[in-house]
């Protein structure tokens, strides 16, 4: 059941009787862990900033005696930044629907209303929009931080974004495509046209870039299905139907072939994290993953490597654990996460960003204006996503995300 734009009333937000159940997760692990809506830092602009620096290589750098001082030496600094980013909802219910609690709607009566009954599950309608539009928010605040791509505008007319740690992470980046190729295709046949091209039926590939195929995205992964030596069609599933282009494929569109994941692939990600200084306290450090790698990296890690599945409590969040030869480090599910990506983050580098607007605080509600038989009420918040330095972060990028 989809949600409504525009104002609440009875027609559209009908009352049933029984238990409710939420239909979609709104949990937020990543968001939880590095602080959650109630705590990390405060912001003064839109922009905030950190520091890093580095020292320089160790070496046995010795002195002969009776020599006058050596050269002078400085280390340098670098400055990083991110945005905050607008978090803007408005929750709107009419009077009648706030007033008629005993109304409800059921299958074969339009309007019935039913003596006796307390529908216990939603006793104010205003309040209950507004606590869902928060839970919605608060998995956008977690989308962001792992997905968000950077937009700093010269001016107002383009919003503010806040950057991921997925985009964040340039240097510890383990690319596992198998095979790429440049394609094109028609959205009349839905067929993608690559002459000669690597790929094999039920081969997983995922686009590293296009242009056209508006039904198509560079954040999830597909089937090769209906494989010919000059062309084949896509599917969402293995041995499902062809996906629907939505438009044609043009040049500049890219797919490359996707690689199982395996322990060793983690394993080399975490090493070069761990050469660049991150990964140095394991009770943080976090391998986010999806559904179907977290299977591979249990049987890997845990069923094939003997060792024992542990659990314990980051920041509020129940992850297990797996050991590894940097320790033992948490493995933690994420449903935002990419297909195509398993991402290692030093979690104690972590934090939100908030901008406080004067008076009303960082994440609040407040009344619109009364202009008819209806009550307005609008979130307001501005969030950032704060990650240290990018090097003491990894990913494993380009690997199957579904089940072969």
């Amino acid at each position: 059941m989809a949600g409504i734009t525009g104002m609440g009333d009875t027609f559209d937000l009908p009352n049933f009787v029984g238990p409710l159940f939420q239909l979609t997760p709104a949990d937020t692990p990543y968001l939880s862990m590095s602080g959650g809506l109630t705590g990390g830092e405060v912001a003064d602009a839109t922009v905030f900033n950190w520091q890093t620096y580095d020292l320089r290589d160790a070496s046995q750098n010795t002195r002969v005696e009776g020599l006058a001082a050596p050269t002078a030496e400085q280390r340098v600094r670098a400055t990083v930044r991110n945005v905050v980013q607008i978090h803007q909802e408005t929750v709107d219910v009419s009077y009648t629907k706030q007033a008629a609690t005993g109304q409800y709607s059921d299958i074969g009566s339009a309007h019935p209303h039913i003596d006796g009954v307390t529908d216990t599950s939603v006793l104010s309608e205003l309040d209950w929009q507004v606590t869902q539009m928060l839970k919605q928010i608060a998995r956008d605040v977690e989308y962001s931080f792992i997905n968000g791509t950077f937009v700093e505008p010269a001016n107002n007319s383009t919003a503010r974004q806040t950057r991921g740690i997925s985009e964040a992470i340039v240097t510890n980046v383990e690319n596992q495509q198998v095979a790429t190729d440049d394609v094109t295709g028609e959205d009349a046949d839905d067929v993608v046209d690559a002459v000669a091209h690597p790929f094999s039926l039920n081969d997983q590939v995922r686009f590293t870039a296009l242009t056209g195929g508006s039904n198509l995205s560079i954040d999830r992964h597909y089937y090769c299905i209906t494989v010919n030596a000059n062309d084949f069609q896509l599917s969402l599933t293995k041995g499902g139907a062809a996906v629907s282009f939505g438009s044609d494929i043009t040049a500049t569109s890219t797919l490359v072939q996707l690689a199982a994941l395996t322990d060793v692939m983690v394993i080399d990600a975490l090493q070069s994290g761990w050469e660049d200084g991150g990964f140095q306290e394991s009770e943080t450090t976090t391998i986010w993953t999806n559904a179907y790698n977290k299977r591979v990296l249990t049987t890997q890690f845990i069923t094939n490597g003997n060792y024992r599945e542990q659990s314990r409590n980051v920041g509020g969040v129940n992850v297990t654990t797996i050991e590894t030869d940097f320790g033992r480090l948490n493995v933690a599910l994420n449903r935002h996460l990419r297909t195509h990506e398993v991402i290692i983050a030093s979690m104690e580098m972590v934090a939100p960003v908030f901008l406080p607007i004067p008076g009303k605080g960082f994440l609040f509600v407040k009344p619109l204006a009364d202009t008819g038989a209806n009550d307005q009420r609008m979130i307001y918040g501005e969030i950032g996503h704060k990650y240290g330095h990018e090097r003491f972060h990894a990913k494993v990028t380009n690997v199957t995300g579904g089940i072969t």
